[in-house]
């Protein structure tokens, strides 16, 4: 069976794993994300190269940024902004002489849901990431949709009060519903100003604690909401949603309720979607990164 070395680049590590095409994990490990240059980026790819090139038909990749992944193209980096406006793929081959693919994180966990996980039984549907801010991505046709400007399903960026004249970064979908919404709305159902993390909170809740499961409820809402203007817009057959709290079924079965109350309230017979958990979590972006690297060329 054939192998990669599929890598997740992140802000702090660069996760690395040898992986087997039916997404088996065979070893994995990280190192740190080099803050400094292009250079040492180059350079810690090219180490982890060095351990497996033996042994691998290639290197898939997941990095942040809007990317071309058909050309290979980093027109944003994120974080990194030496990989700003980089052939990223071409400088890695000088460096590593392989077949080598770069894909955008978000849309590298779509594919794993895609390919191995939620949603390989859909033709059209998307991937809601619930994080610091929110991830996404539009599946169209069984595949990833990048959109013309490979920026498709940036779902950060929605806007959630349409009476505002001016674009206001306080109410985008990120802020209200990332995690630091979901702590504000737990917050104010409890009474509280404490800090509190994402496991204490569904710890309280999952004991019982009406104040916590309303705060909850409240996060659940407006996720709904978004989610629905999303599927009055592509008739999703499934949403995945993805992110660590992702994990909490009291949160998937709160968001698929309150979908319900919204198209309950629709005058007339409106198509329903189904709201489930990702598959993968941790390790999506390497399995995402491998399945985009054999549709690639393996296919």
């Amino acid at each position: 069976m054939k192998k990669y070395l599929t890598i997740d680049v992140g802000g702090s590590a660069i996760k690395y794993a040898l992986m087997k095409e039916n997404a088996h994990i065979i070893e994995k490990s990280k190192v740190p994300t080099p803050k400094t240059n292009l250079d040492d980026f180059v350079e810690a790819i090219g180490k982890l190269y060095d351990q497996y090139k033996d042994r691998i038909e290639g290197i898939a990749m997941s990095l942040p940024g809007i990317i071309d992944p058909e050309r290979g193209y980093n027109y944003t980096g994120g974080a990194l902004t030496y990989i700003d406006k980089l052939e990223t793929a071409e400088i890695l081959k000088k460096r590593c002489p392989t077949r080598i693919t770069i894909g955008n994180d978000a849309k590298c966990a779509a594919n794993a849901e895609i390919g191995f996980g939620a949603l390989k039984d859909i033709s059209d549907g998307c991937v809601v990431i619930l994080g610091t801010g929110i991830g996404g991505c539009l599946v169209k046709d069984h595949q990833v949709h990048t959109g013309k400007h490979f920026s498709a399903g940036e779902f950060s960026f929605l806007q959630t009060n349409a009476r505002l004249k001016t674009f206001d970064w306080m109410q985008t979908w990120a802020q209200v519903n990332g995690i630091k919404g979901l702590l504000t709305c737990v917050q104010q159902a409890v009474g509280t100003e404490e800090n509190m993390s994402g496991e204490e909170i569904f710890d309280k809740a999952n004991q019982g604690d009406e104040a916590y499961i309303a705060g909850i409820n409240e996060f659940a809402r407006g996720v709904a909401t978004m989610i629905y203007n999303v599927h009055v817009i592509f008739d999703c057959e499934k949403i995945a949603i993805g992110g660590g709290i992702s994990a909490q079924p009291l949160l998937i079965e709160l968001i698929q309720k309150n979908m319900d109350i919204i198209m309950s309230s629709i005058p007339f017979d409106f198509p329903k979607t189904e709201i489930v958990p990702c598959h993968f979590r941790n390790d999506a972006n390497l399995i995402g990164a491998m399945y985009q690297f054999i549709e690639a060329y393996e296919k």
